[in-house]
């Protein structure tokens, strides 16, 4: 089974809210995004976001150009679904982020919570890389979130990567400064608790 066809298969044969990974409202993200500064006119994408609601917390505030990027169409219809008539002002991608195609300096802001750490292979690591270099703007903002270094090893039955601030940043290298990282301890819908490692960078002006 492919990568995509793991993805559809967990979003047909689950609700969103049966994940591990499912926030009813993502706190950590809804704060690092406040604290860039940003207005609600920024370029915003989120990676992975699939079925999440962070999307959903983003347009209530009024953000206007929002972005959600997703491997799995079925995680993308339970969000359109869920988001009604607010749906039609997001622009919806699906597609692998290791593959995907991006406007040069589209983004101000690139959000990721739990796609990283899936990527096992150094290759899928260097081309997530390249396309948030260019992606995102110059002096923009990034925040990647990953099991931390005492997290779970494995999750919806696949190996993960896990990271410290310090080997998560050295990811993505010298272009991009790290401002802020915290931990968080997820509790997950069935009990159980999962340590999260969350990284805020600025990307150089280069």
């Amino acid at each position: 089974m492919n990568r995509k066809q793991h993805w559809e298969q967990v979003y047909t044969t689950k609700t969103s809210d049966s994940v591990s990974w499912f926030q009813e409202h993502a706190e950590q993200s809804l704060q690092l995004i406040h604290n860039t500064g940003l207005g609600k006119d920024a370029a915003i994408i989120d990676v992975g976001g699939g079925a999440s609601r962070l999307v959903d917390d983003l347009v209530a505030e009024g953000y206007t150009d929002l972005t959600v990027l997703d491997l799995s169409s079925s995680a993308l219809a339970v969000a359109k679904q869920r988001l009604g008539k607010h749906a039609d002002a997001i622009h919806w991608m699906e597609s692998d982020i290791t593959r995907a195609a991006f406007p040069i300096h589209r983004f101000d802001l690139w959000h990721d919570r739990a796609v990283f750490h899936f990527l096992t292979d150094p290759a899928d690591r260097h081309a997530y890389v390249e396309r948030v270099m260019r992606a995102v703007r110059p002096g923009g903002h990034v925040i990647i979130a990953t099991f931390a270094d005492d997290g779970p090893e494995k999750c919806s039955g696949l190996p993960v990567m896990r990271y410290c601030p310090e080997t998560l940043h050295a990811e993505f290298g010298e272009a991009f400064h790290l401002v802020k990282h915290n931990k968080e301890a997820h509790h997950t819908p069935f009990g159980t608790e999962q340590k999260f490692v969350y990284c805020y960078c600025r990307k150089g002006n280069n």
